[in-house]
């Protein structure tokens, strides 16, 4: 129990660690980001990425974000900035706001809510209101895309989800 706790400890205090997560996170449709090029107040903008995976940026027009994360999303941007635009072009890529999870089943507030990296199914249940009572804590699913391909897994109560996930808490016969 005290290897658990302390490694707990760790894994939340590490900055180390909440950035790999951070930085692993693959953007999708529903995300909102910020880019910043230094120096160049019109190169930045704040947008929501749409149904179509790409977004819109000035000088460079339409770029494909989905399914990358936002140091690629940087390098796109910088490569195609270098040369005929700027010189040497100061590009940040930050997540302003991930795409919401889903839960339903026995919580009791159902719906969407904010994602936060690192988030896991207690976590998720405690921000819908907490448990029924007629739950089931071995029949929970998560509900995700892998490759363009909908997987739905039956998971523990620490098991950590992703934006954009759908958890489901099946009742219990007892």
């Amino acid at each position: 129990m005290m290897n658990k706790l302390l490694l707990l400890i760790v894994l939340f205090s590490c900055p180390y660690i909440q950035g790999e997560v951070v930085n692993n996170y693959k953007l999708d449709t529903g995300d909102e980001i910020k880019i910043v090029v230094y120096d160049e107040p019109d190169l930045m903008v704040e947008l929501v990425i749409n149904d179509d995976g790409f977004i819109n940026f000035p000088l460079i027009g339409a770029v494909s974000v989905t399914g990358k994360t936002t140091s690629q999303v940087q390098k796109l941007i910088y490569n195609g900035l270098l040369g005929d635009y700027l010189l040497n072009p100061s590009v940040q890529v930050d997540v302003i706001q991930y795409r919401p999870f889903y839960i339903h089943g026995e919580v009791k507030k159902p719906g969407a809510y904010p994602y936060q990296p690192g988030m896991r199914i207690d976590q998720a249940v405690a921000l819908a209101g907490g448990f029924t009572g007629r739950e089931s804590k071995a029949k929970i699913y998560i509900k995700k895309t892998i490759k363009n391909k909908v997987v739905n897994e039956n998971v523990e109560l620490t098991s950590v989800i992703s934006a954009g996930d759908t958890i489901t808490i099946e009742q219990s016969f007892f």
